[in-house]
């Protein structure tokens, strides 16, 4: 009777996250694909000098978005999980403390703006652009509904704002709007994706002006956030710094040439994200309650992201002349060469999403700090030569070996890790299909 319950709730379990991933999944994909097809007609209408220069400021601001989010989302998750009693403390605290850190990130980025060579018409898309920033403390209802595997309601708010993004992008590039609307965009996006959240928060019988400020709670969120912050920013870097290196060592067009291959290569990476973020809460579990499924669970994790990841390096890396001519016109045709290398990356980043999550269960939160700033570096300075020598294909290169570092090949030299270095070598080297 006891096996047949357990077997009851596996199948429960199983059917409730495998719903909530598909959820996530299906707005992703909506939104890759509707995306990416206004994004090609919003470049092909601006041209890789303009789109290069939009590019930079959403960059540039990027850069310094961890500081805005402070590192929270992970462990704001794991504490609604561990503790659902608590919910409207922790919300509340969290949410201030997201308004806190987007003071905190406008204040970085007006200091670091007078070291750069930017116009005055750059600097005010970035002005524009880190304003938006602001309506991110909302997404702490996407956490609220992530911690209880209900991401489907998150869904709806998500596919309105951009169903209106893309309508108001359509409608700018008929009208021939000059630059500074298409910055704008970024503004409206995140006022009514906040909207959004708190509409369904609020029509699913939740209460937002229940929410409580806890000195204590604040305290322990930010005491396990804090490598998380750092880690973020250095990620950032090092997904974002090559187009500002680029800008700075190059040129506008580059950017554009550049950014566009790269819009192509990252448009999957939502797949790890959703699938990790859907599949955190079972991992937390089985850590609890059954160590040998968890590792299972884990290895399981990356296998299935290097064969994603691997089925759309492939064909890409064939084809991609022919998908950058298609796309963007021969305008573009310099991304291809960078496309061919980008691509790639892809595997390294799908793997590094996937062990975020048990380098988060195992709470070795400074370790992201450690392996992503090592990345950043790596990227740094591979970017500083290769760039000078062989331009935008030099950046793509250096995208690429850092994140092999940071994702895969550091892990080897930390004993806490050498077990999760094996992992991934499993899955890369598809050993567990030969070894079956």
């Amino acid at each position: 009777m006891l096996k047949k319950i357990i077997a009851l709730r596996k199948q429960s379990n199983f059917r409730k996250y495998f719903a909530n991933t598909s959820w996530i999944l299906g707005e992703r994909i909506s939104r890759m694909g509707v995306s990416l097809f206004v994004g090609i007609y919003v470049a092909r209408y601006l041209g890789p000098e303009r789109f290069g220069l939009l590019s930079y400021a959403s960059s540039f601001v990027g850069i310094f978005v961890a500081l805005a989010t402070l590192g929270l989302d992970e462990v704001v998750v794991r504490e609604l999980v561990k503790t659902p009693e608590q919910r409207e403390r922790i919300l509340g605290t969290s949410f201030l403390l997201k308004l806190v850190g987007t003071l905190l990130m406008w204040a970085a980025i007006l200091v670091a703006i007078p070291f750069t060579e930017n116009d005055s018409q750059t600097n005010i898309l970035i002005i524009i652009i880190a304003f938006g920033v602001l309506f991110q403390a909302f997404n702490v209802i996407d956490l609220s509904f992530q911690a209880d595997v209900k991401s489907k309601y998150v869904v709806h708010a998500q596919f309105v704002q951009l169903i209106i993004s893309s309508i108001v992008k359509i409608i700018l590039v008929f009208n021939e709007a000059p630059l500074i609307w298409f910055a704008s965009v970024f503004f409206l996006d995140a006022i009514v994706l906040a909207l959004g959240l708190v509409f369904t928060y609020l029509h699913n019988s939740n209460k937002i002006f229940s929410w409580k400020w806890s000195y204590e709670t604040s305290k322990n969120l930010l005491h396990d956030s804090w490598p998380l912050i750092f880690a973020g920013i250095v990620v950032s870097v090092y997904m974002k710094i090559d187009q500002l290196m680029i800008k700075e060592m190059l040129g506008a067009k580059e950017v554009g040439l550049y950014a566009a291959a790269v819009k192509l290569s990252e448009a999957w990476y939502f797949i790890p994200m959703a699938i990790a973020s859907s599949l955190y809460p079972a991992i937390i579990n089985a850590r609890i309650f059954q160590k040998e499924v968890y590792y299972q669970k884990i290895q399981n994790l990356f296998d299935l992201m290097v064969w994603i990841a691997v089925s759309i390096a492939l064909p890409t890396t064939f084809l991609s002349t022919l998908i950058v001519e298609f796309l963007y016109g021969k305008e573009y045709l310099g991304s291809s060469s960078v496309l061919i290398i980008h691509i790639w990356t892809g595997v390294f980043v799908f793997l590094g999403v996937a062990s975020s999550k048990y380098l988060l269960a195992e709470n070795f939160i400074k370790k992201t700090f450690y392996r992503t700033f090592i990345g950043a570096l790596l990227n740094i300075i591979m970017n500083y030569y290769l760039i000078r020598i062989i331009g935008i294909e030099g950046a793509a290169i250096s995208t690429l070996f850092s994140h092999f570092f940071a994702a895969y090949l550091y892990d080897f030299f930390d004993k806490d890790l050498r077990n999760m270095f094996i992992f991934k070598t499993k899955s890369l080297f598809f050993y567990r299909l030969y070894a079956k």
